[in-house]
């Protein structure tokens, strides 16, 4: 039976509900609104943390707190799923199975959106190359909306006057998405994450290839065979890699001993130029140049800010120097494949100079491989968090391991083992959820410990 709440809600004829408060269920409820359409909204915590401005921003809305009931959804035509709601929760399985329609943000917004669109993912990396291919329209002139999961959302964004959009989306977004109506999709790579979400590997990259579904050009990393795409004839698709390019794809060439950034045989800019460091960084480049290349950013713009663009907070970010030790802030890597990517990207052959900061809550990942690059690259490491055993364990006693109850211990045993050259790198491989309210917070405290330390 439907509870007392829902009842009321149907009696309203109001034909759409919007699951979820967050950011998102407040974007999707400003759209429905200013498109004069009715709607309810439900949120499965007692006290979700917008319910204040929902109270007084719809006042007339009717709302539904709590657990929801598995007959929650059966008089409503459509459900706005919230990405943060797993599609397994009981009464969205009953709501498809009984023929209501679930949709996302991700598929109002491509209905609404007049310019033409970039759909940017990957398991890491996509924020940074979000940011900064709309920065590179931004430079080439264009009016760009940027966002998505990234930012503001993407229903936020709708303009008419914008000329191109350029939006990240995350698997959860994208596990509803049918049809990208024509866009340019770019699925960077593929690492397991969210695995305490999706039973496998496998569940998580059918998520991430939903973006190629509908989509005029694709571009893949052709040095991760996960994101090759199964299209039909007439889909044009393009690569980037740390490798030579084919023609019209991107990649790097080494000249007289110099690397380039090159699209096919052309040599564009020295790698050296470009401002954010790290060969993952690089890679990041290297897709930014062909998703606005795809969708016709003027070449000599990108190039522009590639050598100014120094990258987004909690992404690699450099923080200080310290007794001519480098401190970076990589708070952003919350799963093993950002954290691989990091020591890989400041590694360096033959010399192991890092020292790695990680722990918190591993979401189910398997640790084992770190053990690799930290054997290679990393002088200490030091742990925190609620999975940090599970960490130590999967290293495998590859290198000296310092167990800290917080991150201003893991600081000072940092600044303690730390010597002129190396890298004190805060690549945690897991989410904060366990120390901190998420992965900005956890960076933030990083910072200011170490600037305490600097100054």
């Amino acid at each position: 039976m439907l509870n007392a709440a829902m009842t009321d809600m149907i009696a309203t004829n109001r034909t759409t509900a919007i699951l979820g408060m967050g950011a998102t269920g407040l974007s999707v409820a400003r759209y429905l609104s200013a498109m004069g359409q009715s709607f309810v909204i439900a949120d499965s915590r007692q006290q979700p943390p917008n319910l204040a401005t929902v109270q007084q921003q719809y006042p007339d809305v009717p709302l539904m707190v709590g657990p929801f009931a598995d007959d929650l959804l059966l008089g409503f035509d459509t459900v706005v799923v919230s990405p943060g709601i797993s599609l397994a929760e009981p009464a969205l399985v009953v709501a498809r199975q009984q023929g209501v329609r679930l949709v996302g943000d991700v598929e109002l917004f491509l209905a609404q959106a007049k310019a033409p669109v970039i759909l940017i993912t990957g398991s890491n990396g996509k924020s940074t190359v979000t940011q900064l291919v709309g920065e590179m329209a931004q430079t080439a002139g264009l009016s760009v909306g940027i966002g998505g999961n990234l930012g503001t959302p993407m229903l936020d964004l709708l303009d008419d006057a914008h000329q191109l959009y350029v939006i990240e989306v995350s698997s959860f977004q994208l596990e509803l998405v049918n049809d990208t109506r024509g866009a340019i999709a770019g699925l960077l790579n593929i690492s397991p994450d969210h695995m305490d979400r999706y039973a496998n590997l496998q569940q998580y990259h059918t998520a991430k290839h939903r973006i190629y579904r509908g989509s005029s050009t694709v571009i893949i990393n052709r040095q991760d065979p996960l994101t090759n795409p199964l299209l039909s004839q007439g889909v044009t698709v393009r690569s980037f890699g740390l490798n030579r390019p084919d023609l019209d794809c991107f990649g790097v060439i080494e000249e007289e001993g110099e690397v380039w950034l090159a699209r096919g045989l052309e040599l564009l800019m020295p790698a050296a130029d470009v401002a954010i460091k790290g060969s993952h960084n690089r890679a990041n480049a290297l897709a930014a140049l062909a998703l606005g290349h795809a969708a016709g950013i003027d070449m000599s713009a990108m190039l522009q800010t590639l050598k100014v663009f120094t990258g987004l907070p909690h992404r690699c970010e450099y923080v200080a120097t310290i007794d001519q030790a480098v401190y970076i802030d990589d708070s952003k890597g919350t799963n093993v494949g950002a954290t691989l990517a990091a020591i890989n990207g400041f590694g360096e052959e033959g010399r192991a100079h890092l020292i790695l900061l990680a722990g918190g809550q591993g979401k189910g990942q398997d640790f084992s491989e770190l053990n690799t690059p930290v054997s290679r690259f990393v002088k200490h490491v030091i742990l925190f968090g609620q999975d940090a055993t599970q960490i130590a364990a999967a290293l495998d006693g590859s290198r000296p391991v310092t167990f800290v109850d917080s991150l201003s211990a893991a600081v000072a045993r940092a600044r303690a083992v730390a010597e002129a050259g190396d890298i004190v790198l805060l690549s945690p491989a897991c989410a904060s959820f366990d120390m901190f309210s998420g992965f900005e917070d956890r960076g933030r405290s990083f910072k200011r410990e170490v600037l305490a330390v600097a100054s």
